[in-house]
């Protein structure tokens, strides 16, 4: 499984962003997606999880009530649609993937098994 995501950007505190993560394999609706975060000098961070059938999700804390997660199974891609955007929130972002079988909800870095190569993300205040 190979994962690009993209979208990321400068935008302002307020602001919204829309990333966008697509999946290289034939059965993407066999994984779970996820998306955490990498700010500087500290550990990625879970944000976001969507099961492989689209019908639950799980947020962090941090971004419920701001972030949406998405996907579209016939465009073997997934999507984090970001609003009221904060500075905290200034970040590499990743999308990952899972095995079926697994739980979609898994918050550790190792609960996901493919991961994307990040897209950057920066809130000014």
């Amino acid at each position: 499984v190979q994962l690009q995501a993209c979208g990321g950007g400068l935008v302002q505190a307020g602001g919204s962003l829309r990333l966008s993560c697509a999946a290289s394999v034939r059965t993407f609706n066999s994984y779970h997606m996820s998306w955490f975060r990498q700010g500087p000098g500290k550990e990625r961070k879970f944000v976001c999880s969507i099961s492989r059938s689209a019908d639950v999700t799980y947020y962090a804390d941090a971004v419920k009530g701001r972030f949406t997660v998405s996907r579209d199974n016939a465009k073997n891609t997934a999507y984090l649609q970001m609003n009221s955007l904060k500075p905290e929130d200034t970040a590499v972002y990743y999308c990952a993937a899972a095995d079926g079988l697994r739980t979609y909800h898994t918050t550790s870095v190792a609960g996901w098994d493919y991961w994307g190569q990040g897209t950057q993300v920066t809130v000014s205040s």
